[in-house]
């Protein structure tokens, strides 16, 4: 029974979002012409975002409401929440003080229903699922994507102590296992649980057009494979160790990332509408080897530009999904941002402390963990989001041969046939940039990518060939958006 008019109000928004949503033609996909890019509501999109630790919906302390408006406020589009498969421990993981994956025991909201102090895995819990459906429906009507992360690595022995899967937590009586097989094909009778889980997040969800699905969060850190370095010149043992060691799950929750892959498209393949699948592939960045059948974004964390550079050949959406660990100074996400999204990736995610319980409008300043995030912040990665979504998504590509040299700062190019550029330049200024450019009449705008203030670039002619552009004063990054307008 519904508790009188707010209820029933309730009840007929998400229903009038749901009704509406079905008839859509299809859900967020990658673009037909470009799939480096999303398509959703028959517009090209980049994702962009600054968002929470990842508990909107579990933590039930959390109002995501209020979260998702300080989203739409600053011009982002994207988001991504956890299932209810693991979460973490208050002011104990990762040095997180006010954590919203940590809830605390009485507010978390599990997939699964409470008995007592346990769950039981054969039963639903409807506080759960009617959060799911209000977060995404929400999220829906300001036109964020939602990524809904169905598994993470458990890191330590502490978060496997706390999983609804442990046998200690359920009254199933699921097998004892090493947590570190967990997310594998050798984790006994859980297997069957996590099928179940998956199809019900799965099957809940397909009525929304703004979401899209990822398998696991970090699964080399519980099962890694060592691949690569990102500074090879290191000496040893600490050249092979994070924060320079590149790694990928290993060969057994490869397997297992296959079976979850297909879990998720059989079951939609009976549903209305069938929505894009991720899997996080490696920390900083790796050209992939194989990926799972039918995923179409690729995922990594804490990602250098090459990460993208290196993926692009694969006709994938590539995301930087995490970053938030490199202290509490803005400067060094944007620029993480502007250096991924202008070589070419489709999704950022900045992991933002500045969300917690009773700061869902992101104005929690004080130290919260190992990252930052702050008010001004998203307001700069605003900038990023506007700069990418005015551009010609469709036709956009990275252009490695537009900027010849850029005196003392890099340069990211993307470009179109028709003669658009997208230019960042990181570092400091002034510079002067030697551009290849073809024949015709050339006008633009420089972007201080911490203000969002726009210089007009007097146009000229050009006759083709080299010609040098000097840019105005900055520090820390600067935009170019150019444009050739005649022949």
């Amino acid at each position: 029974m519904l508790p009188g008019r707010v209820g029933v109000k309730r009840f007929l928004n998400v229903f009038t979002i749901a009704a509406a949503v079905l008839s859509a033609a299809q859900p967020i996909r990658l673009h037909s012409k470009n799939p480096h890019y999303f398509e959703f509501r028959d517009k090209a999109i980049a994702l962009v975002t600054s968002g929470e630790h990842y508990g909107s919906v579990v933590n039930g302390a959390f109002d995501y409401r209020r979260y998702l408006d300080a989203l739409a406020a600053d011009n982002l589009n994207f988001t991504r929440i956890f299932g209810g498969s693991y979460r973490e421990l208050p002011g104990q993981s990762f040095g997180i003080k006010r954590n919203n994956l940590a809830p605390e025991p009485a507010r978390f909201v599990a997939p699964w229903a409470p008995t007592g102090d346990k769950f039981d895995l054969d039963r639903w819990n409807p506080a759960f699922f009617e959060r799911y459906r209000d977060f995404l429906s929400e999220a829906a009507k300001r036109g964020i994507i939602v990524e809904v992360t169905l598994f993470s690595s458990h890191y330590q022995e502490m978060h496997w102590k706390i999983s609804p899967f442990n046998a200690a937590n359920n009254v199933n009586s699921t097998d004892a296992i090493d947590w570190k097989k967990l997310h594998t094909l050798d984790n006994g009778n859980i297997l069957a649980r996590q099928e179940r889980y998956v199809r019900k997040l799965v099957r809940e969800a397909n009525a929304f057009d703004n979401v899209f699905f990822e398998i696991q969060n970090e699964p080399w850190s519980d099962r890694p494979r060592l691949v690569s370095v990102v500074n090879p010149y290191l000496q040893g043992p600490a050249r092979d160790r994070y924060p320079n060691s590149i790694e990928v799950a290993d060969d057994l929750s490869a397997a297992w990332h296959v079976r979850v892959a297909e879990w998720i498209t059989t079951e939609e393949a009976g549903l209305p509408h069938k929505h894009p699948v991720a899997q996080n592939y490696a920390n900083f960045g790796f050209p992939i080897r194989t990926l799972a059948p039918g995923v179409s974004i690729v995922n990594f964390h804490y990602a250098y530009p090459f990460a993208a550079q290196a993926n692009y050949g694969l006709g994938k959406a590539i995301g930087y999904d995490e970053t938030g660990f490199l202290g509490r100074d803005d400067d060094v996400y944007r620029r993480q941002a502007w250096n991924f999204m202008l070589s070419g990736g489709g999704a950022f995610d900045h992991l933002d402390y500045s969300f917690s319980v009773g700061h869902e409008d992101g104005s929690d300043t004080e130290p919260n963990g190992p990252g930052g995030g702050s008010p001004a912040l998203r307001k700069q990665f605003g900038i990023l989001s506007r700069f990418l979504n005015s551009l010609p998504l469709p036709d956009l590509a990275p252009d490695p041969r537009a900027v010849k040299h850029a005196s003392g700062v890099y340069a990211r190019v993307m470009s179109t046939p028709s003669g658009v550029y997208a230019i960042y330049l990181d570092g400091d200024g002034p510079s002067v940039m030697t551009m290849e450019l073809p024949a015709g009449e050339y006008r633009g705008e420089w972007i201080d990518v911490q203000t969002g203030k726009s210089t007009t670039l007097a146009p000229f002619p050009h006759s083709g060939g080299a010609t040098n552009l000097a840019t105005p004063d900055f520090h820390g990054g600067v935009a170019l958006r150019l444009t050739r307008a005649s022949q």
